[in-house]
């Protein structure tokens, strides 16, 4: 089995450097064509299905890439951003020390609950729980996976586990990049 991973297209946030989490933000103009740009881009990979999360903007990727593609596409809460509580709609600079202090956040190990952010193992719970059904149910599948970018440091420690500080590491995907893991027997 192959995973596609897409972060979602840019969103007005996104260019404010606002944290959205779960709050359900629309594409904007830019983040369409991005969303187109990448439809193209993956013309000739093998994607048998897409599963989205449904919040806006990566609703709304998966769909435009899916206008000539055609294939089953579901959406599932397990992808939806990570909940950052009192950060959410704050601009990253102005809190960058606080929130991206990975002993607070982003420490598997330590799994600490802050400001009703989603704790690091909350989220690989719900992500790495759909990645085990998606592995056992369709095994022989390549599967285009549409999320946000604080889901994808869970699906990075799926595959590569905590650095020797508990610390899972960032995919740090730009909007509308992919990047391509194997699920092997």
């Amino acid at each position: 089995m192959k995973l596609y991973i897409m972060r979602h297209g840019q969103t007005d946030w996104n260019k404010k450097g606002k944290i959205q989490g779960k709050t359900d933000i629309e594409l904007n103009e830019k983040g369409i064509e991005q969303a187109k740009e990448a439809r193209k881009f993956l013309e000739n990979y093998p994607i048998d299905m897409i599963v989205a999360s449904p919040l806006k903007r990566a609703r709304k990727t998966a769909e435009i890439i899916n206008e000539t593609r055609k294939v089953p596409i579901m959406f599932d809460k397990a992808l939806e951003e990570r909940g950052f509580g009192d950060f959410e709609g704050k601009i990253r600079k102005e809190i960058h020390d606080e929130i991206l202090d990975s002993e607070i956040l982003d420490n598997y190990s330590l799994n600490k609950e802050y400001k009703g952010v989603e704790t690091i193992r909350g989220l690989c719970d719900r992500v790495w729980g759909l990645l085990n059904e998606l592995k056992e149910e369709y095994a022989d599948k390549n599967i285009l996976l549409v999320t946000h970018g604080g889901v994808t440091r869970a699906i990075s420690g799926y595959f590569n586990g905590a650095n020797d500080k508990g610390i899972l590491e960032d995919l740090d995907l730009q909007n509308c990049e992919i990047r391509t893991y194997e699920i092997k027997d």
